[in-house]
């Protein structure tokens, strides 16, 4: 399984801790403790790596050590956060996603009645109608 380690900055301020990753600019998150801090790290970083690949974009490789901006408050501090790019891949491409279907109202009751599940029923008839034998997005 794929795992990255990117360097973050912690950031003291009046509020919290800002975090950012000086190899990912625009990768940014904040936590009101250090736990917190570190778990919306992760998110950001998870999401930040989904987006890019998702749009072809080259991920860039991870500094040993990260160049600092002299600007940032003192009392920062550097720790590594990993993620596992593949989990959070599957996981946001199998999330289930609500839309809105137009039936014959005749037709939505006696489904109702008989208690049929519209989502299931729906995601089978456009796999078979799109002939889909294996989720596309777990191909390499």
């Amino acid at each position: 399984m794929r795992k990255l380690v990117y360097l973050a900055v912690f950031e003291p301020t009046k509020d919290g801790i800002s975090v950012f990753f000086p190899d990912l600019p625009g990768c940014i998150s904040f936590g009101q403790t250090f736990e917190n801090a570190q778990k919306q790290a992760a998110d950001a970083l998870a999401l930040h790596i989904y987006g890019m690949e998702k749009d072809g974009e080259t991920i860039p490789e991870s500094s040993i050590t990260p160049v600092i901006d002299l600007e940032v408050a003192k009392g920062y501090f550097i720790v590594p956060v990993t993620i596992f790019p593949d989990l959070v891949k599957s996981e946001l491409d199998n999330k289930k996603v609500k839309t809105n279907v137009t039936l014959p109202s005749w037709l939505k009751e006696i489904a109702e009645q008989s208690g049929v599940n519209f989502s299931k029923i729906l995601e089978s008839a456009l796999i078979d109608y799109l002939n889909i034998k294996q989720n596309p997005r777990l191909r390499r």
